[in-house]
């Protein structure tokens, strides 16, 4: 579990390119600038960690592009002391991205592999949610409901309405909507069952799973 002054600076080139994409939200960045990522991957893959990409992690899954993990972030506006549930936990690194914020995080995940792996790893580095599920979610988490903000990291062929019904007033959830590229998609509740949506261009997701059992 090393973090050398060599990944820091490579952490920072890495800051300086998503802001060269556009991300300006300062709490983001800094959460960027000091999450070791190289920690979230394997080993065979430390040179490529600070890299602006997406790679393979166990699973079938991926731990999603740093630019992708700052827009998602940004656009939750996490306010220190928001609850926030996070649909897919994989690596855990927009989870500890979320804590950095100072969000309360409640994440569930839905691939067995990964779910004993992070909920070991997170605490480890002093990124423990606070609460680690293994479930569905597309039925979101209703007893801990509602949430400030809702964030889902893989591609969700529709909308799961349980998602926006566990929404705050004002709550904000970002998912990406589609198939085989997804559209990055904003709801912002604006009463009991009026919804703002905002659609922000294109991404490509693994497929959120639902529960077939």
């Amino acid at each position: 579990m090393k973090d050398t002054f060599k990944h820091k600076g490579l952490r920072q080139k890495l800051v300086s390119t998503l802001v060269s994409k556009g991300i300006v939200n300062k709490n983001v960045l800094a959460a960027i600038g000091k999450i070791p990522r190289h920690l979230f991957m394997d080993s065979s893959f430390l040179d490529h960690a600070y890299q602006d990409k997406p790679f393979p992690i166990a699973a079938d899954q991926t731990i999603s592009q740093p630019f992708t993990v700052a827009f998602q972030s940004e656009l939750l506006e996490v306010k220190k002391g928001d609850k926030v549930l996070e649909i897919g936990t994989g690596s855990g690194y927009q989870t500890a991205v979320l804590c950095e914020l100072g969000a309360k995080v409640y994440s569930i995940e839905r691939q067995q592999e990964l779910f004993k792996k992070t909920s070991k790893f997170l605490p480890k580095l002093g990124y423990g949610p606070k609460k680690l599920i293994f479930g569905d979610g597309y039925k979101g988490l209703e007893e801990e409901a509602p949430f400030d903000s809702i964030i889902v990291t893989a591609g969700a062929p529709f909308v799961p309405k349980p998602l926006l019904a566990q929404l705050k007033i004002n709550g904000r959830l970002v998912i990406p909507v589609g198939d085989n590229v997804q559209t990055m998609t904003l709801y912002i509740r604006k009463g009991p069952k009026e919804f703002e949506k905002h659609e922000l261009g294109s991404f490509r997701f693994v497929p959120l799973l639902e529960d077939k059992n």
